[in-house]
């Protein structure tokens, strides 16, 4: 591992306690990091106006990488330095073994979430998000008259109910979609190419930063290929066996100042 250049941060479960408030010790971690010079961003499943708050919040004017790497975009612009959004006809084939379950989902377009059913699910999601629903009269209708892409779409449901629908998808569309999970009761479903190591990859190209200068944080299967691209992975402990196996370091629970103690470690030298 080189020298950090770069620390990029999962939300929720990490950065984020379970109240969806950065914890005071990690936000002046993460200023200290800053003051040496090294780049923080977010990199996060989150759309863009749920994502931009925390940003702001944490003074970050520089892109981030949001939609599972779907998208990089600058914070304070809003200019979007690299996308990949799922082509009209897969994407209509997702919502269509969607609703053959019958489970609530959302769709993202233009930074807005759509949905043609309001249910408890996509309800909570936007509380959670901080974000609008826009309602729709029948989402296949919408995306065909709209001729638009959508960057996201994400099946609601709690997570073992969710499997089969994921099994269905992998049969009928194999490679041809990114499927992966930030929470266990959301399946999201992105375009092949995107995941977060692809969106950091952009950053940090633009950047002229290496992999091995990269520190990621992460907590769930959607920060998998973050971990395996960056130099120095870190997991929270509230993150999964799988994910935590798979870190070059554990550090402890997003409620019990994990980030800040992996900065401290690794950065800060506290």
């Amino acid at each position: 591992m080189g020298r950090i250049r770069l620390v990029a941060l999962d939300l929720d479960g990490t950065l984020l306690t379970d109240d969806l408030v950065i914890e005071p010790r990690a936000k002046e971690a993460i200023k200290r990091v800053r003051e040496k010079g090294i780049t923080v961003t977010l990199a996060t499943g989150r759309m863009f106006s749920s994502a931009r708050p925390y940003a702001v919040e944490l003074g970050l004017d520089l892109p981030l990488i949001i939609y599972h790497g779907a998208q990089v975009r600058h914070s304070g612009t809003g200019a979007i330095l690299f996308e990949r959004t799922i082509p009209l006809d897969l994407a209509r084939c997702l919502i269509t073994h969607i609703r053959q379950f019958g489970y609530a989902y959302n769709v993202y377009l233009d930074d807005r979430l759509y949905v043609d059913k309001v249910q408890a699910e996509n309800e909570e999601y936007a509380w959670r998000a901080g974000v609008d629903l826009h309602q729709v009269e029948d989402m296949l209708t919408f995306l065909q008259e709209e001729k638009r892409r959508p960057l996201k779409i994400v099946a609601l449901r709690d997570g073992p109910e969710l499997e089969p629908l994921e099994a269905a998808i992998r049969r009928d569309v194999g490679e041809g979609v990114y499927l992966t999970r930030s929470l266990p009761h959301y399946l999201e479903m992105l375009n092949p190419e995107a995941n977060k190591a692809r969106g950091l990859q952009a950053l940090a190209d633009r950047e002229g930063i290496r992999p091995e200068e990269i520190m990621v944080f992460g907590d769930s299967y959607n920060d998998l290929q973050m971990f395996r691209y960056a130099g120095l992975a870190v997991a929270m402990a509230n993150a999964p066996a799988e994910v935590r196996a798979a870190a070059d370091y554990v550090t402890g629970s997003n409620n019990d100042g994990g980030v800040a103690r992996a900065l401290e470690k690794f950065i800060l030298g506290g």
